[in-house]
């Protein structure tokens, strides 16, 4: 498809190494040049250089032709003047816009018409509900749900204490006695697809699947003590943490914000009756001794620094159990997998992930994915699919059919019931299939997984 993205930063640049990936025609368009020569140099599309808002720039992009247009800058007012522009150049262009003010992102869902709007994207509300989940249903360091909530892939790291370390993946059910398949293994910085002759280490950090029912039972068996969260110190007074704050006190979580700001803590204390709203530079040992760090059951980093963020969860980590960290910029290496940083929330890619889900859906218009997941550091992906009677190999056994290299059928639903699938498991119409894949390959639609 030939789609363009206006804007180029930490979005756009993300979304154009994975479009680009996909083989899809790119054109970006970013007012600074500086920007356009640094993604142009690392990828094969064409670059505009101007405001994407005004007719001259979207025409120059050759707007006419395109299938879809994100827009990504910067500024909310940008971005939807920039899909109303387009739009009106071309009526049948779909269009994606981020906006991430408060104040605009309730209009533009309802006036989605009259912007010329596909999608809306907020990537701060998304990572804002993701934190929620967490710290709602503590113990796990990532959750990606799938199948309505009755699937989930939950990330946990092998301590040297813990009953996984050293077992071989075969064995697994039987220690902690219930049925999970462990899909991806980040070791190292490197992601695995792991066989049953693997076996877990220590440090690792391990992906698995298992309905949502059963993730109790896996804490208590692995010996994770969990307790619900009731008070949450978020340090930093960004667009997440508002998103987060009124989330959390709607759970009944008590809500206490350290922001260095004068300005935004006046409007955060305006806008979130609910919380107590702090002045002061949490980077400093004496305001989050004086505020009670260590009394609070969970402390989320999200100033906009990431070293900033790392520091204090690592600092945090000694005295609170729960602990959540934003990371923007810092690419996923090895050395922050053993940095104690709790779960670590990716922002963007939260917000390409629900994009990429878009497009792959407009490319294949029957038998897209319904849930597209990034996993183990964006190095593999999970999708959930709908089995249609155009789906191959249907009631043939999983051990008889031949699948592509780095594919794994991770969960098949059958209405109601959910299975961790076996050798003799069989796909048939009706069913709901979760297959995780290695960075590798693109899987579109569900027969691509076949040989």
């Amino acid at each position: 498809m030939k789609i363009i993205i206006a804007g180029d930063g930490k979005i756009g640049f993300s979304l154009t190494k994975q479009l680009a990936a996909e083989g899809h025609d790119l054109t970006v368009i970013d007012i600074n040049p500086k920007v356009l020569d640094t993604v142009q140099n690392n990828f094969d599309i064409m670059v505009v250089c101007g405001n994407c808002a005004t007719m001259d720039t979207l025409q120059a992009a050759n707007i006419e032709q395109a299938d879809l247009l994100i827009a990504v800058s910067d500024k909310d007012e940008i971005n939807l003047l920039c899909c109303m522009t387009a739009h009106s150049i071309n009526p049948n262009l779909h269009s994606i816009a981020r906006v991430r003010d408060p104040e605009y992102t309730n209009q533009a869902y309802l006036m989605c018409d009259l912007m010329g709007l596909s999608m809306v994207v907020n990537p701060e509300r998304s990572a804002a509900q993701e934190i929620s989940r967490l710290l709602k249903y503590p113990g796990f360091l990532k959750r990606d749900t799938f199948v309505g909530g009755r699937v989930e892939i939950v990330e946990l790291k092998v301590s040297a204490k813990s009953p996984m370390n050293g077992v071989k993946i075969m064995k697994l059910s039987g220690v902690i006695g219930c049925k999970v398949l462990i899909c991806a293994i980040v070791r190292a910085g490197k992601c695995i697809i792991p066989s049953g002759m693997d076996s877990l280490m220590e440090g690792d950090r391990v992906f698995l699947t298992a309905p949502s029912n059963v993730l109790q039972t896996l804490l208590k068996n692995l010996g994770v003590v969990t307790k619900k969260v009731r008070s949450c110190l978020i340090i930093g007074g960004g667009r997440i943490s508002y998103y987060l704050a009124r989330n959390l006190v709607s759970a009944g979580i008590r809500v206490k914000i350290i922001e260095q700001n004068h300005d935004k803590c006046v409007s955060l204390a305006s806008l979130l009756p609910g919380v107590t709203v702090v002045e002061g530079d949490a980077s400093t040992q004496s305001m989050l001794s004086s505020e009670g760090m260590e009394l609070f059951d969970s402390v989320v980093s999200l100033t906009g620094l990431d070293e900033l963020n790392a520091m204090l969860a690592m600092y945090c980590s000694g005295s609170v159990n729960n602990i959540v960290t934003k990371i923007d910029r810092i690419e996923s290496t090895g050395v922050l997998d053993v940095l104690p940083l709790g779960s670590v929330i990716h922002p963007k890619e939260l917000a390409s992930n629900e994009i990429v889900r878009y497009v792959r859906a407009m490319q294949n218009q029957s038998g897209a994915a319904v849930t597209v997941h990034s996993i183990a550091d964006s190095m593999a992906e999970a999708s959930e699919f709908a089995v249609t009677a155009a789906t191959r190999n249907l009631g043939v056994p999983l051990k008889d059919i031949r699948l592509k290299d780095h594919v794994l059928v991770a969960c098949i639903a059958h209405g109601p019931t959910v299975e961790i699938p076996d050798g003799d498991s069989v796909i048939s119409e009706g069913d709901t299939v979760i297959v995780v894949t290695d960075g590798s390959r693109v899987i579109g639609q569900l027969n691509d997984i076949f040989e």
